[in-house]
């Protein structure tokens, strides 16, 4: 498995066509052009992980402004699910994050049970629920994995 930074708008395309299918999107209700732009700005890096050419997930980074060290997205294809790769992507992004933040944020569908799970297991403690927050009637649940306080962080460069 390999995980590599692109800003390949084919790509972009194919990581929509994976979310559309999956959830909580599903659920939620988001089309493909919604799916489609969440990669779009200039504070965000895409990293998709690949077997050979396949590819399996990727995540969307938000690595500027007030939540630098936001984890937008993290998506694992449904036939590659079950064989660690989302443990795999989190190991990567709290080392990219680390070289920037302290702290790590993600959000969940609270509905999403699996995704919680796997949150909680990596060290990922609740902050928030914020209510009709993506559409009515569901909850996303703000997550928080920290290193200690902004004030006075020294990037490690070596991580």
């Amino acid at each position: 498995m390999q995980i590599t930074q692109t800003n390949d708008e084919a790509v972009f395309e194919q990581c929509a066509k994976m979310m559309v299918k999956s959830e909580p999107w599903i659920t939620l209700g988001i089309d493909l052009a919604r799916c489609r732009s969440a990669f779009d700005g200039e504070c965000k890096e895409v990293y998709v992980l690949k077997e050979d050419e396949a590819l399996a997930g990727f995540v969307i980074l938000q690595v500027c402004g007030s939540f630098k060290g936001y984890i937008q997205t993290l998506c694992i294809d449904e036939s590659w699910r079950g064989r660690g790769l989302g443990t795999k992507l989190l190991e990567f992004c709290e080392k990219r994050i680390l070289k920037i933040s302290p702290n790590i944020f993600i959000c969940v569908s609270s509905f999403n049970s699996n995704a919680i799970k796997l949150y909680e297991r990596f060290g990922f403690k609740l902050v928030g629920e914020l209510q009709d927050f993506v559409k009515t009637g569901y909850s996303e649940l703000l997550l928080r994995k920290t290193f200690g306080p902004l004030a006075g962080y020294q990037p490690n460069e070596k991580i």
